[in-house]
């Protein structure tokens, strides 16, 4: 009897030494999931001042104690009063908290009012280029996926397809304007600073013959022969959509299908049908 109780006391034991392994396992992956998804969300804090950034600093009712300066090469400014002062690595917020503490410990005032406001952004900026209605350098005072830079660009102008060149590592990624606007989840990531978001010319496929507007017609994505024939507006009654020609590049004409696949640059020609 004795020995029965031991064992199974000891397989109790046993168990609970189990039970605090799994609880153990369990906190360590839910923190691994939690760092990760830390990792893929930027800080909110607001945009952290850089070399370069140029500042407004102003003590209301003191002119005498503002300054309008540029952060210098070493990330200091020099303020009137205080002298050289660590800029860099602080938002506006926290620097006005930081001017305010050193005036009052200065013993200069009491309980100023301090404010900065960022004049012009250098040292947190991507570049937006290529065929967006306002190409140019976008401060990244917040969080910015690709498309909320795309649309304070003015959005992209015809392109199906979007390029996002790292700073980091100089890698490439390529992104769906579709997929971009429907939120797909990870196809639309956040910006770093000094990325370059690049918009490529628009990708085309000729039209001609009998169409009823020859000419261009913007590729989408997947499109096929037959939905670049429906943006043409369709075959004229003299045409026959199953007499189409296909020149690709350098290769020989073939004969072409409504249902393949269009590339960029493709030339079909629509032939008058046979009565």
């Amino acid at each position: 009897m004795e020995g029965f109780v031991n064992t199974v006391t000891l397989g109790y034991s046993n168990l609970g030494r189990l039970a605090r392994f799994a609880f153990v396992a369990l906190f360590v992956a839910f923190g691994l999931v939690a760092v990760t998804a830390q990792a893929q969300t930027p800080a909110t804090g607001g945009y952290v001042l850089g070399v370069d950034d140029a500042i407004d600093v102003a003590v209301f009712g003191s002119p005498e104690a503002s300054v309008k300066t540029r952060i210098k090469f070493d990330g200091t400014i020099v303020m009137p009063m205080i002298g050289a002062l660590q800029a860099a690595g602080q938002t506006n917020v926290s620097l006005a908290a930081l001017i305010k503490s050193k005036l009052i410990a200065g013993n200069f005032y009491k309980d100023p009012i301090v404010n900065v406001e960022i004049l012009g952004y250098s040292s947190r900026v991507a570049s937006v280029a290529g065929k967006v209605g306002a190409p140019g350098l976008y401060p990244l005072d917040k969080p910015y996926r690709v498309l909320d830079l795309l649309l304070k660009a003015g959005w992209v102008q015809g392109s199906q397809v979007v390029y996002l060149r790292r700073a980091s590592d100089g890698k490439e990624i390529k992104l769906d304007t579709n997929e971009l606007v429907r939120g797909a989840v990870g196809k639309d990531p956040f910006v770093e600073a000094g990325d370059t978001i690049y918009v490529p010319d628009p990708e085309f496929v000729y039209l001609q013959g009998q169409v009823a507007r020859p000419g261009p017609v913007a590729i989408t994505p997947g499109m096929t022969l037959r939905e670049a024939l429906a943006a043409a507006g369709g075959v004229t009654a003299m045409g026959s959509d199953k007499k189409v020609s296909l020149s690709r590049g350098d290769a020989k004409e073939v004969d072409a299908k409504l249902d393949m696949p269009v590339q960029n640059k493709d030339v079909f020609n629509f032939k008058e049908k046979l009565f």
